[in-house]
């Protein structure tokens, strides 16, 4: 299991290649979220406390990989300020089958996005707004 928040870049082929390498499970899972244009933003800016962002994402990869027994886990989460385009985060997940692999991926991506104590806020040109959660992510938990 591997849990790195960072404001580094990450290259997302090398790190699913040494994800991926000497594996024994049947089936590998990623997936990478991107900063995405919501309108007229310019960048995004994320904040988070790190003591308690590294124990709760470690939480749920541990929740993750007990359910699911995945043979690996991976989290990337990028913090700081990103522009439209870039790779904020990725997660990977080995199983021995796929729908482990899946499902642990999917489980991961959910509560990343509602349980991980980010705070993100949108920059454009007409100025800055906090980005507030939003009911669907909510939703999505309710199928775990």
């Amino acid at each position: 299991m591997t849990v790195r928040v960072q404001t580094a870049a990450f290259d997302m082929g090398a790190e699913l290649n040494n994800f991926s390498h000497g594996l024994e499970a049947g089936a590998v899972v990623s997936f990478t979220g991107l900063v995405r244009d919501a309108g007229r933003m310019v960048a995004m800016e994320i904040e988070h406390y790190p003591a308690m962002t590294e124990r709760a994402i470690t939480a749920i990869v541990q929740e993750a990989t007990a359910r699911w027994s995945l043979e690996r886990a991976l989290v990337i989460h990028r913090h700081g300020r990103l522009v439209v385009g870039e790779p904020i985060m990725m997660v990977a997940t080995a199983a021995r089958h796929r729908a482990g692999a899946f499902q642990a991926a999917e489980f991961l991506m959910d509560y990343l996005k509602s349980r991980a104590p980010f705070w993100k806020k949108e920059i454009g040109a007409e100025g800055e707004a906090w980005v507030e959660a939003k009911a669907s992510d909510e939703d999505a938990l309710t199928r775990w």
